[in-house]
């Protein structure tokens, strides 16, 4: 049973997605705003986590920047209609994906599922399922089977999103991706996201990378096409 903290000051949204949720199969923990939520999801990490934007003493963009700090907890944002912005700076932050209020409760189901199945460790994931082969492209290192990516042997931390959209360009280098095929690639097929959350996290990956290797350039944007890994 996989364990989900759920971070909103809105009572309602706490009360009704935590009942459908735990009729759903999760293990529920709530918390009504991100200082209290912190160290709860520090100490005793879920598998994964929903946090609200907007909320007192601690919003969720500032509780998803502390905990990037030292894991890769997979998040999902709730924004409302008009937080465009918040959106980006959330998924530039490194939220897996994020949900528009009001939104479907059965949605956000099936979102919680893909993140979910996408993170599971090898010997979580369903019977049958075949160990991907480590895929070494010049100085990154990819290990698909234990979530480790590396360049020039300096680890590079990255979300479950972050990790497919770059597993899906560097398993073809020098070949165009365009940003459905990355959206295929990333996201379960009944999730719809838009381009700018794909230019979003691309701009993630090439921030971190560039943590490690101020020169890296190895993303290239073929403007109005997509992208596509170069091999160095």
């Amino acid at each position: 049973m996989a364990t989900i903290v759920l971070v909103d000051d809105d009572e309602n949204i706490l009360a009704s997605v935590s009942m459908f949720l735990e009729n759903e199969g999760y293990n529920i923990r709530t918390f009504t705003d991100g200082a209290a939520a912190l160290p709860a999801l520090i100490d005793s990490p879920p598998d994964l986590a929903i946090l609200d934007i907007k909320m007192p003493r601690m919003d969720g963009l500032e509780l998803l920047r502390r905990l990037r700090q030292s894991s890769n907890l997979p998040v999902i944002f709730l924004t409302s209609k008009d937080d465009e912005v918040d959106e980006v700076v959330g998924l530039n932050l490194g939220a897996d994906d994020y949900i528009t209020k009001p939104f479907s409760q059965r949605l956000l189901a099936e979102r919680i599922k893909a993140i979910l199945r996408r993170s599971l460790a090898p010997e979580e994931r369903a019977a049958g399922d075949e160990e991907q082969k480590v895929i070494v492209r010049g100085r990154l290192t990819l290990d698909p089977n234990r979530h480790v990516c590396a360049w020039q042997g300096d680890q590079v931390r990255l979300t479950v999103t972050e990790f497919l959209i770059l597993q899906a360009l560097a398993q073809r280098p020098g070949y165009v991706k365009s940003r459905d095929q990355l959206m295929d690639a990333a996201y379960d097929d009944q999730i719809y996201v838009d381009d700018r959350t794909i230019d979003s996290h691309i701009k993630r990956l090439r921030k971190k990378f560039r943590t490690v290797d101020k020169e890296f350039d190895a993303i290239e944007t073929l403007y109005g096409v997509g992208y596509r890994y170069k091999e160095s």
